[in-house]
């Protein structure tokens, strides 16, 4: 769950875009305990953010998210015929 205090506490958070802000709260729902490295998360999903409408947007916010490494890709899909999975890296979570 994303908590407060990641929105209060973590510089790194509010250094990221809204967009990318946007892609890993959805990453970090999807994410069940148990699938961390194969999350996936289709641009169809994220196209009725607002803020999120083009694919050049979704795509800058996922490599912005890899870049600051807030998450890692797993599996690379795309122009391979597979889904994207990602797993979410833990290096920015707040723990009280």
């Amino acid at each position: 769950m994303l908590g407060r205090d990641l929105w209060l506490r973590c510089p790194e958070w509010r250094a990221l875009s809204p967009a990318g802000r946007d892609v890993y709260a959805m990453l970090k729902a999807k994410f069940n305990g148990k699938n961390n490295g194969e999350i996936k998360l289709f641009y169809s999903e994220l196209r009725g953010l607002s803020g999120l409408r083009c694919n050049k947007t979704i795509s800058n916010a996922f490599l912005e998210l890899e870049k600051e490494g807030w998450v890692e890709r797993t599996v690379l899909g795309g122009l391979y015929r597979r889904i994207c999975s990602y797993r979410l890296t833990g290096k920015f979570d707040v723990h009280l």
